[in-house]
């Protein structure tokens, strides 16, 4: 009983990465959902909600205003969510170029302020940025294409980092992220997406709803896209950059506020975790976000079983003691430099070891009731 509990524990660790990926790729081979992409220039809002971003802001707007997107097509907001430190006055340096500031005061957190700017929005597509978000010069004429298929409501790009400098955190996102693009371009093919990229996403107008403050967007509005009988999908051409968080404890702290805002995401969207109403959205649900996140429950059982097995087995004695290995090597990893070789191959045990913790003490978090509306900028 606790052999098969202990081996359980295990897979339910591995599944999100490495089963449930085979399994809806098998299955899209069988029935692949295609995307019907085509040329396509609907009148386009770039929404963008700021907090003292007066570091990178300025970079971004000179990113979007560069974009090869018919002009008279385009337009950009700020919603500045109570800024403090002059990112109001950035922006409002390039209102001869069209760009419009919209002030958000108290401030109440990004779904507040993309609320507001979506009421004065003007385009059909609203196409989601984030403060520091680096479209390629094609992103937007890319993105727009995938709309041009009347079932597609929602579509997600790419997010890469402009530097891997060594540490943990910026390695291990660089390897998260290349990971999470490989399993959205299974998913599309699948389906539809299960959470996109925040900083690199649009939507169709008609299908926006306001989202409650205390709710993650990025997670939440697919998942009303898809409860609208539309598409989420993934374009791989669509490019964006961003820095990496290079502390490990700034990382840590985002992990902490995307998992729980995302499980309070889960349980107000509960309606499409019953198979029954959508077998495959239930499944890739569960699978790639639910499992992922109950993880660190699953990771403590496999722990106390093994201990339990190796008090009378040489084998799960020996599987035990390499299990703390790991453990100990992704700790140590995680809380003191490494280089080189060793250093490269511990970054994985290291990240999934803090990512997991992180989503622990989201759990807590989440039984306790407690909710995260703001934040600071690459703080968490």
């Amino acid at each position: 009983m606790i052999e098969s509990l202990f081996w359980l524990s295990v897979v339910l660790v591995l599944y999100p990465y490495l089963i449930y990926p085979a399994i809806i790729k098998i299955i899209a081979k069988l029935n692949r959902k295609t995307v019907a992409r085509a040329d396509n220039v609907p009148n386009v809002t770039v929404l963008i909600a700021a907090y003292n971003e007066a570091d990178c802001i300025e970079l971004t707007m000179q990113k979007m205003l560069a974009q090869n997107y018919p002009k008279q097509k385009l337009e950009i907001i700020v919603v500045s969510d109570g800024s403090e430190d002059g990112t109001d006055t950035i922006v409002e340096s390039y209102a001869s170029q069209g760009v419009r500031l919209i002030r958000q005061e108290p401030r109440r957190g990004k779904a507040a302020a993309l609320n507001l700017g979506v009421k004065q929005a003007n385009g059909e597509i609203l196409v989601f940025a984030d403060a520091n978000s680096q479209f390629t010069a094609d992103a937007l004429s890319h993105m727009v294409k995938n709309f041009a298929d009347p079932s597609v409501g929602y579509i997600t790009g790419t997010l890469r980092f402009l530097a891997d400098d060594g540490s943990v955190s910026g390695d291990g996102c660089s390897a998260y992220m290349k990971f999470e693009n490989f399993l959205r371009k299974l998913e599309t093919d699948f389906g539809s997406v299960i959470g996109v990229n925040g900083g690199v996403d649009a939507i169709r107008k008609s299908l926006y709803t306001d989202i409650r403050e205390d709710l993650i967007t990025d997670f939440v509005l697919p998942l009303h896209v898809i409860s609208q009988n539309h598409r989420v999908i993934y374009d791989e051409q669509v490019i964006s950059y961003e820095m990496p968080n290079s502390e490990m404890e700034a990382e840590f702290r985002m992990r902490v506020r995307v998992a729980l805002r995302a499980l309070q995401g889960l349980r107000y969207m509960q309606t499409l975790l019953n198979p029954a109403r959508n077998t495959r959205i239930a499944f890739s649900i569960i699978s790639h976000k639910l499992i992922r996140y109950l993880a660190p429950i699953f990771m403590l059982a496999a722990l106390l079983f093994n201990l339990l097995l190796a008090l009378s087995s040489t084998l799960y004695t020996c599987i035990f003691a390499i299990h703390l290995l790991i453990y100990a090597a992704g700790a140590w990893a995680a809380f003191f430099p490494v280089t080189g070789t060793a250093g490269k191959l511990l970054t994985i045990p290291a990240y999934f070891l803090a990512t997991n913790s992180a989503f622990m003490i989201a759990l807590i978090k989440y039984v306790k009731g407690e909710k995260m509306a703001t934040w600071k900028p690459r703080a968490g």
